[in-house]
C-alpha cells in the first residue's frame, strides 16, 4: 500500500478535488492496481491521506514514473501548500 499525505492551498480546494480526482481515473486502470481512497481531515479539511492499494512495489514505482501520472502530479502540487509526502507499507 501507498500511502500519499497531501494539504491543499486555501481557496484552491475545487481545483485541487478536480485534479486528484484526474489522477485517480488514470490510476484506476494502471498495472496492477487494486483499489485506492481518499480520506479528507474532518479537524483540517485542507488535509488528506491517498490509500492506494496494489500488486506489487513495482507496480507503483512503474506507476509513479509513468509521464501522464507525473504531468498530473505537477498540477497537483501547486495547489498544495507543502508537497507530497509519500510513503510504501508492504504486508508483514
Amino acid at each position: 500500500r501507498v500511502i500519499l499525505e497531501r494539504k491543499g492551498k486555501r481557496g484552491k480546494e475545487a481545483d485541487f478535488v478536480k485534479v486528484w480526482r484526474e489522477v485517480r481515473a488514470k490510476a484506476m486502470p494502471a498495472k496492477g492496481y487494486i483499489s485506492g481512497e481518499t480520506l479528507r481531515s474532518s479537524k483540517d479539511p485542507l488535509n488528506y491521506i491517498v490509500i492506494t492499494t496494489g500488486q506489487s512495489a513495482a507496480d507503483w514505482e512503474r506507476w509513479e514514473k509513468d509521464p501522464e501520472r507525473k504531468a498530473i502530479q505537477a498540477r497537483i502540487e501547486k495547489l498544495m501548500s507543502r508537497p507530497t509526502k509519500t510513503k510504501m507499507y508492504v504486508y508483514a
